[in-house]
């Protein structure tokens, strides 16, 4: 489990295929940046640009995950080695809850149709794949790339976020453009309301 609370900004190093041909995955060696590995263990979890992965290897600056097909399918921006990654080691159960309950499994890929200064702040505004629509609402919230945001307002199957300078700072969302792909995960609390009112998901 998760919050949101993007700790680090690391870097895809390298990518590569499993030696076992029957594996359709891909094997990452990401660069920690900042995000301390001391307290890492094999077997851990990291969230990467908002995907929970498993720590297979650790290095003093980097740490190996295993992709599977399903998560490729499912997520963008996991195969490009040089691509900087949004950070976060899983919560302890003592950690102050900065962001919202997130497990870590995007629900599908958005795309950025604007991004533009507004005042100090900018506007990110993101279509939604149709599925996910009947989860965004008004003052909602939703993990953007691994970032916990709250959605201001949402029009047909755009939501529209305003970010602060500090959030711009701290991920990876500074490099948006129009067109670019993000990983989406709703509000699981939305997932149980609609499962508990037999909304089909």
């Amino acid at each position: 489990m998760f919050t949101g609370i993007v700790e680090a900004v690391g870097k895809i190093k390298q990518v590569k295929t499993p030696k076992d041909k029957r594996n359709k995955g891909l094997c990452l060696n990401i660069a920690s940046g900042s995000l301390s590995l001391c307290d890492v263990a094999i077997g851990d979890s990291i969230a990467v640009n908002g995907v929970c992965l498993t720590v297979t290897g650790l290095f003093d600056d980097s740490f190996l995950v295993d992709v599977s097909r399903e998560t490729l399918n499912c997520s963008s921006i996991l195969d490009k080695t040089g691509a900087q990654v949004n950070l976060e080691k899983a919560m302890r159960l003592s950690d102050r809850l900065g962001g919202h309950l997130v497990s870590g499994h995007v629900d599908g890929v958005g795309e950025v149709v604007r991004f533009e200064p507004i005042g100090e702040s900018y506007l990110l505004a993101i279509r939604a794949p149709d599925a996910l629509l009947k989860f965004i609402a008004n003052k909602g919230s939703i993990t953007v790339n691994g970032v916990s945001l709250t959605v201001n307002r949402v029009v047909d199957d755009t939501f529209f976020i305003n970010l602060i300078p500090h959030t711009l700072a701290a991920t990876t969302l500074n490099e948006l453009v129009s067109g670019s792909k993000v990983n989406l995960e709703t509000d699981m609390l939305a997932r149980y309301v609609a499962r508990l009112l037999n909304v089909s998901t």
